[in-house]
């Protein structure tokens, strides 16, 4: 790994642990957690499938 590699890899944990702090505070129950989870990620899915079909 190359020293931007070390970089960005700690830039994401950081991330990851200030939106799951920030998520935290908000005290959710689990099941409203992993539908929240579940949302997101059909969101960024269909923003994924959308692009790759306009790219080609």
């Amino acid at each position: 790994m190359t020293e931007h590699d070390w970089v960005q890899l700690i830039s994401v944990v950081g991330f990851l642990v200030l939106a799951g702090s920030a998520l935290a505070s908000h005290r959710l129950s689990l099941r409203k957690g992993l539908v929240m989870a579940l949302a997101w990620g059909s969101i960024f899915l269909a923003a994924f499938l959308v692009f790759d079909l306009i790219r080609g």
